[in-house]
């Protein structure tokens, strides 16, 4: 493999969102030497996405107040000590701390003192069938097209899954003039009623979602309550979605009558997932916590982890929104800042304070939302047995029961004898309907564990691992010895 020349800095931050921006800048604030990687060709994550630089923006204020807060970062990240490499994706992270990356401009290999990871969540998308039918999309991909480039995942669009970024979704698409043909909720309205206390410790975003709600009725959509999807039909691309009541735990109520709807487009998630790759890859111990998205790596009030110099920040340490992500960078950076000696311990505690009670008040909006966006068993319901759940190794549900039933109760079981979980997404698709398979059979969802990290843990083309290297020149022969 061709490899970049090694960098060295005090610390790197993975990850250009809200907690990856906060947690650089409170860093270099302090005199660390900060570099921060991201993916995506401008920082700002998926929430404060930013437009394609190619684009000409007409109306700022029509892109809506997450653009604003995103600029608002982007602009303080630009006028910082902070160097900011972006297109890259992180395919490796080794103890010590070596950070390996690839993009269209080269490989990079970076050296730190300390790592930060603030790698946001990934989407939880329990399959049915024909989820894989073209005009069928998950809620944060049509996020994507919707807040980047302003562009519809249908004329008519079925939004449906469970969480607030139902409503985020379905409102942006009756802005830039299309049909919701429904919004279908999981969770009961009675539910979202009882988050109304938590839900007041931000008025700001609360007054957000009421007025999605009020675009919605204004609109004429219909909200369907307990509600999920249970099929999408089509040939060449999904033309009718079939929708059914459920209980609380997302399982299909008996007798209930079914609901069809003619649509070019779904858009479905079934709330969020904390990114672990890089800690489960640095083996950083990890906990399970239902109530804030499943698995993240065990950390104390500042991010740390249980290994010295490893922070995780954002969604990726617990889903609890851009907001709590903010703080949660910053009590990061301001952390590892103490920990690499550039800050005495009562100068940080004094900042630390005001920070946190800040945090505080966005964690209880945030833990309302991801409370909503919790795990429920019964959504698996809708995969029949026919249904690829693995569409990296085409894995059948029926597949995957047999081998529970064979004896298999991990993940990691699982992956062995089926190959699920062993393509290039590494089970991000998968893992969560395989894990409630299994504890659907053995009742505890924890016990299913995780998958084993490795790398790439991100897919990256051999082309730009192997670019430019020159065999004959870079590995030389044997000497010939003389018979």
């Amino acid at each position: 493999m061709k490899s970049g020349a090694e960098e060295a800095f005090d610390l790197i931050v993975l990850g250009g969102g809200p907690a990856g921006i906060s947690a650089a800048l409170s860093a270099a604030r302090h005199g660390v030497h900060t570099l921060l990687i991201d993916e995506s060709p401008m920082p700002g994550g998926q929430v404060y996405r930013a437009v394609p630089g190619e684009f000409r923006i007409n109306s700022p204020v029509r892109l809506g107040e997450d653009f604003k807060r995103g600029e608002t970062l982007r602009r303080a990240l630009a006028g910082s000590a902070v160097e900011v490499r972006l297109d890259l994706c992180v395919w490796n992270v080794a103890p010590g701390f070596l950070v390996q990356a690839a993009g269209p401009n080269g490989l990079f290999q970076g050296q730190s003192r300390a790592v930060i990871a603030a790698t946001g969540a990934a989407e939880r998308l329990y399959p049915f069938p024909g989820w894989t039918l073209p005009g069928v999309i998950g809620l944060a991909g049509a996020t994507i097209l919707l807040k980047s480039q302003q562009m519809l995942p249908g004329r008519r669009t079925l939004v449906c899954g469970v969480g607030p970024l139902l409503y985020a979704v379905a409102s942006a698409i009756l802005k830039e003039g299309a049909e919701v043909a429904a919004v279908v909720d999981a969770a009961s309205f009675g539910e979202w009623v009882s988050c109304l206390t938590r839900m007041a410790s931000r008025p700001d975003l609360t007054a957000r979602g009421a007025r999605w709600l009020w675009m919605l009725r204004r609109a004429g959509v219909p909200v369907l309550y307990r509600t999920k999807i249970i099929e999408a039909r089509g040939t060449d691309a999904v033309t009718e979605a079939v929708v059914a009541p459920v209980n609380a735990q997302g399982q299909r109520q008996v007798g209930a009558r079914t609901r069809s709807f003619a649509v070019d487009s779904v858009a479905v998630g079934h709330g969020l997932v904390p990114g672990t790759e890089a800690s489960r890859l640095l083996k950083a111990k990890q906990v399970f916590r239902a109530e804030r998205g499943g698995w993240t790596a065990e950390h104390d009030a500042d991010g740390l982890t249980s290994i010295a110099n490893f922070y995780v920040a954002g969604d990726g340490a617990g889903v609890a929104g851009a907001a709590a992500a903010e703080e949660s960078g910053s009590l990061a950076g301001l952390a590892a800042a103490r920990d690499l000696g550039r800050l005495d311990a009562q100068r940080h505690m004094t900042i630390a304070t005001a920070i946190r009670r800040k945090r505080k008040r966005a964690d209880r909006f945030g833990h309302a939302m991801a409370e909503m966006m919790r795990a429920r068993p019964g959504l698996i319901d809708a995969a029949t047995t026919d249904v690829v759940v693995c569409r990296c190794e085409d894995v059948t549900r029926t597949t995957l029961e047999a081998t529970i039933a064979a004896g298999a109760r991990t993940l990691n079981e699982l992956k062995s004898w089926t190959r699920c979980g062993m393509g290039p997404c590494q089970g991000r698709f998968c893992s969560e309907t395989a894990a409630e398979l299994i504890a659907a059979k053995t009742g505890d969802r924890a016990g299913a564990g995780q998958l084993t990290a490795r790398f790439p843990i991100r897919p990256v083309a051999i082309r730009q691992l192997v670019e430019g290297f020159d065999y004959e020149q870079e590995v030389p022969s044997p000497a010939l010895v003389p018979m």
